[in-house]
């Protein structure tokens, strides 16, 4: 079971995709702030990252830079209300960049797609 680290500050998105991604057979942890990160990423040791770019208390995308810093192999995957951060040369370094939505169809193709090793980036190019 591949593990997943959610990083998000609205406690609704963090209870629905966590919902939905333990549904789909992944192993969920979930983080309302930024400040434990990268602790938790050493405690926990995910697969993947998925991180929320507008959190309460940090700059998701500097949190990025702070993760490529120290696991620069570790997916990332940017999850954010926000299309206009997809151009922006931070968000470059995420693996994957999807949209929310309660149509969870394009997080789960970029899970999938991070676990497989996929290099096709979602940060460069759109669908």
């Amino acid at each position: 079971m591949a593990k997943i680290l959610l990083v998000d500050d609205e406690e609704h998105i963090l209870q629905y995709y966590a919902n939905e991604l333990s549904e789909a057979g992944y192993q969920v942890e979930t983080l309302d702030t930024g400040d434990q990160l990268l602790s938790r990423i050493a405690f926990f040791d995910p697969e993947i990252i998925i991180l929320d770019i507008k959190l309460i208390d940090y700059d998701g995308l500097e949190l990025l830079q702070e993760i490529r810093k120290e696991h620069p192999d570790l997916p990332v995957i940017l999850s954010t209300a926000y299309d206009s951060f997809r151009h922006d040369p931070k968000a470059m370094a995420a693996d994957y960049y999807v949209v929310k939505s309660f149509d969870l169809a394009l997080l789960k193709t970029a899970v999938h797609r991070a676990l497989e090793g996929n290099s096709y980036s979602l940060a460069r190019c759109a669908w």
